[in-house]
């Protein structure tokens, strides 16, 4: 069972308990809102402390995220999700989803999506973006949870990272 819940203080020092580990063959670029298909061949390594230190450094300092969840299984921490409520007007950001190569395509993404949904939801949020890896995993997933790409990507998120697949997926108001 995965329990999600807000991550403390003593949580960010356990972030290198999640394995990013995957083999990347195919990659996508947005051209003119169409997503095109790239060949590509890349190794993402598993990561250690000092990846995840530099990761959250930067993460805090450029995207700003308001909260961060954690998913586990039992005493292990395989997930990792943060929100920035206000990226604009009415605009909430999913600004970091990851889950460990173990727990993937077991749902754990979709209960931290959910999550974030939800307190995006709350704080009152008309739509969720997401400026995801380009990789044929991260954009699938997204694309199956109801982000669409966006020909408008917000420009500081553009700027940030010009060759991530810029997505929003409308919030419902119920």
């Amino acid at each position: 069972m995965i329990a999600i819940r807000p991550l403390e203080g003593a949580d960010f020092d356990r972030l290198h308990e999640i394995d990013l580990s995957e083999h990347i063959t195919l990659i996508y670029k947005l051209d003119n809102g169409q997503l095109l298909p790239e060949a590509h061949d890349w190794q993402r390594p598993h990561g250690d402390a000092s990846f995840w230190q530099h990761q959250m450094d930067g993460w805090r300092r450029a995207l700003k995220p308001d909260v961060w969840l954690g998913a586990f299984a039992s005493d292990q921490m395989v997930g990792l999700a943060s929100l920035r409520h206000r990226l604009a007007p009415n605009l909430a950001q999913l600004t970091t989803l990851h889950v460990s190569q173990p727990y993937r395509r077991q749902g754990v993404a979709c209960q931290l999506l959910d999550t974030v949904i939800e307190l995006a939801q709350q704080s009152g949020a008309e739509s969720l973006y997401v400026s995801a890896t380009p990789s044929a995993s991260a954009v699938g997933f997204y694309r199956s949870q109801g982000f669409e790409p966006t020909t408008e990507p917000n420009p500081e998120m553009y700027e940030l990272e010009p060759d991530d697949i810029h997505m929003v997926r409308l919030l419902s108001s119920d």
